[in-house]
């Protein structure tokens, strides 16, 4: 039997409880994997019998190697068996026979299995740490210092010690950060990898939209004020969809604040983004009219089957209804999920003929039976290696009597 170091096993339990409190690590977590890495050791070291077990106790730390039967009525193998009758009492058939085998010199191979232990399951749990802490956190705010860049790609350190990566599509364009700057994103994703979790942030996400307007306004955030839509042209302008619960509530009213403070805050975070606040309603074609805000709507008429709404605006409006470059009907194309025409008051009653033209046009192709190959015509075979030399032959012959004619002449 080894000898026992008790002033060495309590050091070592002290230690444990040390790591377990400042790293936040359960204690019995890594008693658990220290049992573990020592039946591995002691099985390299001094055999592979698979019934050993090692303990650790949990209150001295001392370790101890048990060679582990089966207590059973007839023995067949001597090694994974004793009889009931040799284990004697208390045991009954069923139960563990557990044999002290603990080696002499176990002590020292334990102390550096211990070492490597400890470092080893500290680095995974700080792992697992980080990991759950950001799952927590995933689709939600979080605070950081720019790091670095790496292939263009931000690398950010939150709360001074865990690194995030926010790639480059996920980045605003026209924002820029210098190395130490501070920064809000979104958390976009967690994942783990063989060298730690990696934490993928965004500036560019809608949900950062979202979060920060919930922090803005107490309606948002205690459900009064639902918002039902969000799409964005990071870096340019955000079109949000709401609605209140409460009828007394505008939802409007309630996102801008006294003199639009709220949305300005909104506003500052994105650096400058225009965020509009769009009043949502159930009806298909009124929710269109106002999500074209600030352009006024004549009128919409919607084809369900297509998922196509012909808006109707006035000749002076129609460059404001499709935005600099399209950004205005194209977002409010993306907050109602309606793919829309715009058409001036003018040019209204072409626009529809046009449409119900190719609508017809589609329905006609859809209807028409699939068009048959036409036959191939008949091609005259290729002549045969005998055709070919009578061919041959008749043309000299040609060519030699105009020769000879030729020469007599």
């Amino acid at each position: 039997m080894a000898t026992v170091d008790t002033a060495a096993d309590e050091k070592l339990i002290d230690v444990l409880h040390f790591i377990a409190k400042e790293r936040n690590i359960p204690f019995e977590m890594l008693l658990e994997a220290l049992e573990a890495a020592l039946l591995t050791a002691y099985k390299r070291h001094f055999g592979s019998e698979s019934n050993a077990i090692v303990t650790v106790d949990r209150q001295t730390g001392t370790y101890r190697v048990f060679h582990r039967r089966a207590v059973v009525e007839t023995v067949e193998d001597p090694k994974l068996e004793i009889s009931v009758a040799k284990a004697g009492k208390p045991y009954q058939v069923g139960d563990f026979y557990d044999e002290e085998v603990t080696p002499k010199d176990f002590g020292r191979i334990a102390a550096q299995t211990a070492k490597q232990v400890i470092v080893q399951r500290i680095r995974e749990a700080e792992r697992d740490t980080v990991y759950n802490k950001y799952v927590r956190k995933l689709n939600d705010l979080v605070t950081g210092t720019v790091q670095r860049y790496e292939q263009r790609n931000m690398y950010i350190t939150l709360e001074g010690r865990d690194e995030a990566v926010m790639y480059l599509d996920e980045q605003v364009p026209g924002e820029s950060y210098r190395i130490n700057d501070f920064i809000r994103a979104y958390v976009l994703d967690v994942k783990k990898s063989p060298k730690g979790p990696q934490v993928i942030l965004s500036r560019a996400a809608e949900g950062l939209v979202q979060r920060l307007l919930e922090l803005e306004v107490p309606e948002i955030a205690d459900g009064t004020v639902e918002i039902m839509a969000i799409a964005r042209d990071a870096g340019s302008r955000s079109k949000v969809a709401v609605r209140s619960n409460r009828p007394e509530v505008d939802p409007i009213g309630a996102c801008l604040g006294p003199k639009s403070s709220r949305i300005a805050n909104v506003t500052d975070n994105l650096r400058g983004e225009k965020v509009d606040i769009i009043r949502y309603d159930p009806v298909p074609a009124t929710f269109i009219m106002n999500a074209l805000a600030p352009a006024k709507v004549i009128g919409v008429e919607l084809f369900e089957d297509d998922g196509v709404a012909l808006v109707i605006v006035p000749d002076y409006q129609l460059s404001l209804a499709i935005g600099r470059d399209g950004q205005n009907v194209r977002l409010a194309a993306r907050l109602t999920g309606w793919r829309l025409d715009i058409a001036s008051e003018s040019e209204s009653a072409q626009a529809r003929e046009r449409y119900l033209a190719e609508r017809a046009e589609r329905a006609a192709a859809e209807l028409a039976p699939p068009a048959q190959p036409e036959a191939a015509e008949t091609a005259p075979a290729p002549a045969g290696p005998e055709e070919i030399d009578a061919e041959l032959v008749r043309k000299l012959e040609e060519f030699r009597r105009e020769r000879l004619g030729g020469e007599e002449a």
